[in-house]
């Protein structure tokens, strides 16, 4: 028979019938108790607990876990099958079980792949009562593929014309979440006009030209990888047209006037019309024959989409979308299915029964369409199951009659349809269990006298027990009619009285047998206020007072609270509560308000309130307030040995109450002239009781204080000398620790003079080993806080004790406490030391730990010394530097990051203590696999044709691996600053040279260059060249930081060409050559050049004068024409770029600092026509040539 725990009552007759429950009647099946140690005990077949989805979507990148809980008495064991067959776990190392569990964990992180572990999984628990099996659970990957790759035209099309952007999404699992930015990852704004559709596109119903943009990126995002896929961008140009003609609306999607939608019940129905019409339309939605949901209906997308959540057979039907603008209307509809996967009504429950008994097993679900109910046992259909004559089925219904306990079992419903299924569990277990009564025993139950009591009395039994209720030791049953029994077997006195407490025995009863259980009542008296508080008026500045006298059960302690308002007293000194008052000081408007008492024990609570008012005083001439007097009168009462009552006589408190009195004293044997602490009692106190020490010469004074600050201190009082007595403490933060591998140090924090209590202060030091069966070893030493003991054994546990003792006597016991005798260096070095390189710069290592007794110490951790051998590609003699890590504790492995690729390390473990490291282990050797090279440490470009550039350039300073080969990449920069197709070549790797042919005349190239391993490309050097217009004139080499900052190749002209330049190169000559003349005469007459006078006021630091030897003009020479120009920013005169002035960025064709325009835009500076020998002086890379300078280049 089943107990079901309900809330109904049976209340006892009026007659003279014992009180016993019958509960046997009317029930069908019998329910466990949760009580754990019940459950410990009684046998029950598999239940499964926990399982993995029946659609599990997993990560490739990560181990798959499969979960299958289940419990049981006995444990049940697991098994699974895959596709339908066994799967045999033990055969794939891959693949492991969660010990004590089903869980399976798929290993492919370190090997594997996820799909080829893709399939319908199920698992199944057993034990000898039966078998349970789990949903069949589908694994599959999560994918997130990219885009096909196509060739979007741009999209041109007129002002006011429709527009659809396909997206087209590629099929991922699951599907992907679609939106619209732009380049700058911007989401497209959207209105009534331009929005995304549920299939990814996005729809204008009509276009503006502020549509027109070259970035419209669809985007794909794959939740279950966190990753995002790009749709290459998509141009549209609207071209503005005189006037757009106004049309009226018609729907881009869905097609045609109408269309079906099928949809699950429970799911959210999504519905969509997006319309085309010159002005935009506006969409509506009606639902034909019945009105929308209002509480599950939402518009979406500028209510283009209509969604109705948690749909249901009755929102089947047809819904109607209209399309609306100021030329005229079209309507679409859509005819709408609800169907139904499978969904339950009644699922089946576990069944216990007693031998002997009935039950049954029902299933009911419903679904659309209806689906088909199927019985298994025990994992297998119970067509083919062995056969029970205690089973019938009929439908979805198992019938049970006349059961044993060979008829338990587990049964599988499965209620499936086209669209899904069901599958649930539920046993049937037959138990023949005598009663067992699961309330603890002489529970005491307290309760407060006029309140209901109830006893309670757990049980459990099959069949199930009656129970019947006793009080008193004699066995009186129970008859009366005050007393409700429920169905739980809980005893339940309504109105409890005195006469009620004492002893009350449950007994239950079955045809296997009877337990009994006693539980005690007690009936208290309850709390009560017998004086409440009362309501006040009261004055500002003044004082009230509230009381409140509780009397409670002598038994319970009460606690007393007040509260102000419903809540906490104000954290304010003015508020004090003593016993039965509350005392409110100097009053102020912010106090008034409702005061209440609250009374607790831990069986009630009772309360009472009172209201306080605060009115304004009577005026009075404004009082002093000032700090109180210093108290007077000291007198020391009561001298007991350790303890004396102080009494005083209050100062005047200047109109300011006193709040309290502050108590020091002081010691004129150890501590002359320095006050202490020793209490704090109210101002409304005159006197104190104050606990005193041994072997002190008191001496006390009293300060009081106010609100407004503390007086004075009252003068000492007369001395107190109190007598010796052993102490009362032992030294505190005793240590053993040894300095030396033969010592033990043992120290002590120790007792300073108040805490001797009598002279003669000693330390008794006390030690022996903790293993052994030594007798303490023990000596007396004073006036130090260390003790040596030499010739231990190495780290050793020692216990160690420290006890005070003066003349009169010794200190309490002391407590034991642990140390060691010194550490030596460990004995052992870690064995089996493993090396896992896991990639070119990381490696794992692993170690068995040494043995605790090896180690001679507190084991500190272990530390890895590591270093390079050679390079895998050259030898490295450079000094061999070794490095060290240190990992704490006990861990016995630890990751080596920042080695260099392809190189060849060797490494050993050493133990580590308190006092240093132990021996290290044999040295193992390890090899990093290749890494991408560094980029060439050099790249020249030498020996300039018309079409022709020779490249020298040294190998990686890091190859990181072997050479495979070079990769050159170059393209030519036009006139126009574009840069031209990229061209791409492989050079050898034993090549240091390579002249490239069949370039363009009088040309700029930049030139991508970098090495490859086998672990793939390194970093780029980049260049730039010029190719000769003829024979006479050489390409110049742009220097790596002109240009820096822009995205375009500065522009490439010769100037010398040009007729503007060519006239003003001759006036600039025939002025030199008037200024020579006149210079020569000057000269030869004795006078001076004025205009040196100028330049000597003047200087021009970026013209300076020119000497004649390097071909320049100068009218004279001193000592300053010697010095030495500033050095410009140069790069060498071998055109050699080091990596690391490289760049690969567009930036290094923008405007710079070093290039500049004439008036019709022609570039002149850097990139004009140079001499093949750079000047060793000057500053010409940052400005424009001179006009005598440019006169040079005619000479």
């Amino acid at each position: 028979m089943q107990l079901k725990i309900m809330p109904k009552k049976k209340r006892l007759s009026a007659g003279k019938v014992p009180l016993i429950l019958f509960l046997c009647q009317m029930i069908s099946a019998l329910e466990v108790p949760l009580d754990q140690k019940l459950l410990e005990d009684l046998v029950q077949p598999p239940t499964i607990t926990q399982q993995s989805p029946k659609d599990y979507i997993i990560d490739p990148r990560e181990n798959i876990v499969i979960q299958c809980e289940a419990k049981g008495k006995p444990p049940p064991s697991f098994s699974w099958t895959r596709n339908g067959t066994h799967f045999d776990i033990d055969k794939d190392p891959l693949v492991t079980m969660k010990p004590g569990s089903g869980t399976l964990i798929i290993n492919i992180m370190s090997e594997g792949k996820a799909e080829t572990y893709e399939g319908v999984y199920q698992c199944t628990a057993r034990n000898e009562r039966g078998a349970a099996i789990s949903n069949n659970i589908v694994i599959r990957p999560s994918r997130s593929p990219l885009w096909t790759k196509e060739k979007l035209e741009p999209m041109i099309l007129q002002n006011g014309q429709p527009l659809v952007l396909p997206c087209r999404p590629p099929i991922g699992l699951p599907p992907a979440i679609i939106f619209w930015m732009d380049n700058s990852f911007q989401r497209l704004p959207q209105s009534e006009r331009v929005s995304q559709g549920l299939n990814g596109d996005l729809y204008f119903s009509n276009v503006l030209p502020e549509d027109t943009r070259e970035d419209y990126i669809c985007y794909a995002r794959f939740n279950h990888t966190q990753t995002i896929q790009q749709k290459q961008p998509i141009s549209v140009k609207v071209i503005s047209a005189r006037s757009s003609r106004e049309r009226p609306p018609t729907f881009l999607t869905p097609e045609g006037n109408a269309s079906h939608k099928e949809e699950l019940r429970g799911n959210v129905l999504s519905l969509e019309c997006i319309a085309e019409g010159l002005p935009t339309p506006i969409i509506y939605w009606i639902k034909e024959d019945g009105t929308l949901p209002i509480n599950r209906t939402f518009y979406r997308n500028f209510k283009k989409t209509l969604q109705i959540t948690h749909v249901s057979e009755a929102d089947s039907g047809n819904y109607q979308c209209i399309a609306k603008n100021p030329l005229g209307a079209i309507h679409h509809t859509i005819s709408v299915t609800v169907k139904a996967a499978p969904y339950w009504i009644v699922a089946p429950q576990n069944l216990v029964l007693s031998p002997g008994e009935d039950g049954s097993l029902i299933c009911r679900a419903n679904g659309n369409p209806k689906p088909r109910i199927s019985w298994l046992t025990n994992g297998v259909p119970v067509e083919i199951a062995p056969d029970d004559p205690s089973r019938k089925i009929d439908g979805d219904t198992i019938i049970f009659s006349n059961v044993q306990e060979r008829s338990s079992a587990v049964y599988q419903c499965n209620a499936s349809n086209e669209y899904g299924y069901l599958l649930a569990n539920a046993f049937v277990n037959v138990l023949a269990e005598p009663p067992r009564i699961l309330t603890s025993a002489n529970t005491l139950y307290q309760v407060i006298a006029n309140s209901p009591a109830l006893l309670d009395c757990a049980f459990f039994g099959s069949p199930l027990p009656t129970i019947e209720w006793f009080k008193g030791a004699k066995g009186r049953a129970l008859h009366e009619d005050i007393y409700v029994l429920h169905e739980n077997g809980t005893l339940e006195i309504p109105v409890a009285q005195k006469d009620s407490t004492g002893t009350y025995t449950c007994v239950a009863r079955n045809k296997l047998g009877m337990a009994k259980n006693e539980v005690h009542l007690e009936i208290k008296d309850p709390t009560r206020i017998i004086k409440q508080p009362e309501y006040a008026i009261v004055q500002r500045g003044s004082t009230v007072s509230f009381e409140c006298k509780v009397k409670h059960d002598h038994t319970l302690i009460p606690t007393v609270m007040w509260l102000k308002d419903n809540g906490e007293l104000p954290n304010d000194e003015r508020f004090t509560v003593d016993k039965d008052h509350l005392a409110v000081t100097d009053v102020d408007d912010g106090d008034a308000g409702t005061y209440t008492c609250v009374a607790n024990t831990t069986l009630d609570k009772v309360s009472a309130s009172a209201v306080l008012s605060v009115v304004a005083p009577t005026p009075t001439p404004a009082p002093i307030y000032d700090v109180p007097n210093p108290p007077i009168d000291l007198e020391l009462t009561n001298q007991l040995d350790k303890s004396v009552q102080l009494s005083w006589t209050p100062g005047d408190d200047n109109n300011s109450p006193i709040t309290k009195f502050i108590i020091e004293y002081e010691d004129t044997i150890h501590e002359v002239g320095l006050w202490h602490h020793q209490a704090e009692v109210p101002g409304t106190q005159t006197t104190a009781q104050l606990m005193l020490s041994p072997y002190v010469n008191y001496s006390f004074r009293v300060t009081a204080v106010n609100n407004i600050g503390q007086s004075l201190p009252s003068k000492a009082s007369e001395q107190y000398f109190t007598k010796a007595a052993e102490p009362d403490t032992n030294p505190t933060a005793v240590e053993g620790l040894g300095s030396e591998p033969d010592n033990l140090v043992i120290t002590w924090k120790p007792l300073n003079g108040f805490e001797s209590n009598g002279p003669g202060l000693q330390y008794k030091v006390s030690w022996r080993q903790k293993d052994g069966d030594d007798e303490w070893t023990s000596v007396l030493v004073a006036n130090v806080s260390k003790y040596i003991v030499s010739g231990t054994p190495t780290f050793v546990p020692y216990l160690i004790k420290v006890q005070a003792l003066n003349n009169v006597g010794f200190a309490p016991e002391p407590a034991e406490v642990m140390g060691h005798s010194g550490e030596d260096l460990p004995m052992v070095a870690p064995g089996n030391v493993q090396v896992n390189v896991v990639n070119n710069t990381l490696a794992e290592v692993h170690w068995d730990p040494v043995p605790l007794k090896s180690i001679r110490g507190h084991l500190q951790g272990y530390r890895i010394y590591y270093w390079k051998i050679q390079s895998s590609s050259r030898r490295d003699k450079r000094h061999i530097e070794k490095k060290i890590l240190t990992f704490q504790g006990s861990k016995t492995h630890g990751m080596l990051p920042g080695l260099e690729p392809f190189s060849h390390y060797a490494l050993n473990v050493r133990v580590v203590n308190g006092k240093g490291e132990g021996p290290a282990s044999p040295d193992r050797v390890f090899h990093t696999p290749e890494g991408v090279p560094s980029a060439p440490s050099s790249l020249k470009i030498v020996n300039p044709s018309l079409d022709s550039l020779t490249l020298e350039w040294d190998p990686p300073s890091h190859p990181n691996g072997i050479l495979t080969e070079y990769t050159l990449k170059y393209q030519p920069i036009n006139s126009t600053h574009e840069l031209g197709p990229l061209l791409d070549l492989k050079i050898p790797a034993n090549k240091t040279s390579w002249i490239l042919k069949n370039l363009n005349f009088s040309t700029r190239y930049k030139f991508y260059f970098y090495a490859h391993t086998s672990a793939g490309p390194g970093s780029h050097l980049t260049e730039e060249a010029v190719t000769t217009m003829d024979a006479g004139k050489m390409a110049g080499i742009l220097p790596p930081d002109v240009g820096a900052g822009k995205a375009m190749a500065s522009r490439q002209v010769d100037i010398a060409t040009q007729g503007w330049f060519i006239g003003l190169m001759c006036a600039v000559a025939l002025l030199i050559l008037i200024l020579l003349i006149v210079c020569f005469i000057r000269r030869n007459k004795g006078g001076k050049y004025p205009v040196k006078e100028k330049e000597d006021a003047h200087a021009d630091p970026e013209i300076q004068p020119m000497k004649e030897d390097d071909g320049t003009f100068g009218e004279y020479s001193d000592a300053e024409d010697h010095k030495p120009l500033k050095k410009g920013s140069r790069t060498p005169s071998d055109r050699t770029v080091k990596k690391e002035d490289s760049d690969d960025s567009l930036v290094d064709y923008g405007e710079g600092v070093n290039g500049q325009f004439n008036e019709d835009g022609s570039f002149i500076g850097q990139y004009s026509g140079k001499k093949e020998k750079e000047p060793a002086e000057g500053n010409e890379s940052s400005e424009a040539p001179s006009p005598v300078n440019a006169m040079n280049s005619f000479v």
